[in-house]
């Protein structure tokens, strides 16, 4: 059986596999039922690896091993599968999400905090800096960022990102709101997203960008996540951004969008 390498590479992304696995699983789908040493000569998959591999299989839900001698095999409808995994994946991450909600109150989780703290001591805040990779990551991070914001938060974005960011971060801001945290929102408003710039002015103060385009958040004139990509021409999975904990940069940053912030029309909230 031949099944060309960038077949393969796409089932391993999109079903999360090896690339045993999805040789195996593709075999199989191809005869239907087989033994573990057909499906061994078949996928060019090493004998003492295949039974693990059907056994893997097995567990995720996309076969079914037949009762009788020899030991054979079942292939599944691959609607069928993408339904099993699907329904798989929902279990598992309530039982991770449990499993991590747990830890609050647990012991591990003061110990791992004890040792953040003392680490920290012996850190220059200027070396609390980094880069992260994915929007996904980007996102995590600003959320976190507005979870610790103490005084004020402010926010430029693009047009698209302000659409984005209205659900990923909304809770956190309104979390922010509570605390007397100050919120300011900067973006290009337009038809397209004007309805969510009201939501926004819900909970802080937005203006219209007209003048700039720029990807940035500013927390407590102290921290800075930036992001280097145009949003209009980058995959998510590509954006970058660089976080820096500075105050001296952060300040001046805040001070020249304050230039800015005058000159922008405010968003009112309301119909």
């Amino acid at each position: 059986m031949i099944v060309k390498e960038e077949f393969l590479s796409r089932l391993r992304k999109i079903f999360d596999l090896n690339l045993y696995e999805v040789k195996v699983w593709t075999a199989l789908l191809s005869r239907g039922v087989s033994t573990a040493g057909e499906l061994s000569n078949i996928s060019d998959v090493p004998r003492s690896r295949t039974y693990d591999i059907l056994e893997s299989l097995e567990k995720k839900g996309f076969i079914v091993m037949k009762l009788g001698k020899p030991i054979k095999f079942v292939a599944l409808k691959p609607e069928e599968v993408i339904e099993r995994v699907k329904k798989n994946l929902v279990v598992e991450a309530s039982e991770k999400s449990k499993r991590l909600e747990r830890l609050k109150g647990d012991d591990v989780l003061h110990e791992l905090s004890t040792l953040f703290t003392q680490g920290v001591k012996f850190v220059e805040p200027s070396d609390l800096s980094g880069s992260l990779r994915g929007r996904q990551n980007l996102y995590n991070h600003l959320d976190m960022m507005i979870r610790e914001a103490e005084e004020s938060v402010t926010i430029v974005t693009t047009a698209d990102g302000l659409n984005r960011k209205l659900e990923i971060l909304m809770p956190s801001l309104e979390k922010a709101k509570k605390r007397n945290v100050k919120i300011r929102v900067a973006a290009p408003i337009n038809t397209n997203n004007l309805k969510v710039a009201k939501d926004f002015s819900k909970i802080g103060e937005v203006r219209n960008l007209e003048k700039m385009k720029a990807r940035f958040i500013i927390v407590d004139s102290e921290q800075i996540l930036f992001m280097l990509l145009n949003d209009d021409n980058v995959h998510p999975n590509y954006d970058v951004g660089v976080w820096i904990n500075t105050e001296f940069f952060a300040q001046t940053l805040e001070q020249l969008f304050e230039l800015a912030w005058k000159e922008m029309k405010p968003v009112k909230n309301g119909k």
